[in-house]
């Protein structure tokens, strides 16, 4: 969650002209399954495809109000976020996480008391391969996601800029 006040409505409006890619705007195709508060921070980028072995690597160090994003590729077939690794998140700090995949356990989920944006829900969870790449830039639903961008989420929406905007 976040100290600071912010609008994706009014950061939308004040870089409507903005061509040069530094401000970018995710599609609306996310859900809250964790706290449902608005969150911002500079972002730390994964990518994990149906393993979430970095992903358990990230949330257990410090997240120091970082925003996590991982870019699952869309899939639908098994949970990269689950209630242990939403504790773990809340635990350590990090601000929100953003999931271009599924999660599980949304009753834990919502208890862990942070921000998560997903595109569904799946009880299946992923193997453990020890796979995916972290700080790395990714898209995540066709837009480019990069390490140190800040994320602003907020009830309309979720917005990315190369630097803090406020």
């Amino acid at each position: 969650m976040t100290s600071v006040p912010f609008s994706t409505c009014d950061l939308c409006d004040a870089h409507e002209q903005d061509s040069s890619g530094a401000f970018r705007v995710l599609p609306p195709v996310f859900h809250d399954f964790g706290a449902v508060a608005p969150f911002c921070g500079p972002v730390h980028t994964l990518r994990a495809w149906e393993d979430n072995s970095r992903v358990r690597e990230a949330v257990n160090a410090p997240g120091a109000g970082r925003v996590l994003v991982i870019d699952g590729g869309g899939s639908l077939r098994r949970a990269l976020v689950g209630g242990n690794l939403a504790v773990a998140a809340a635990s350590n700090g990090w601000a929100g996480i953003v999931v271009d995949g599924c999660v599980r356990d949304v009753a834990e989920l919502r208890a862990a008391g942070i921000p998560i944006r997903a595109l569904a829900l799946m009880p299946l969870r992923t193997e453990k391969r020890g796979e995916g790449q972290a700080g790395e830039p990714v898209q995540v639903q066709g837009v480019w996601v990069r390490p140190g961008d800040w994320l602003y989420a907020d009830a309309d929406g979720m917005v990315l800029a190369d630097r803090a905007l406020h």
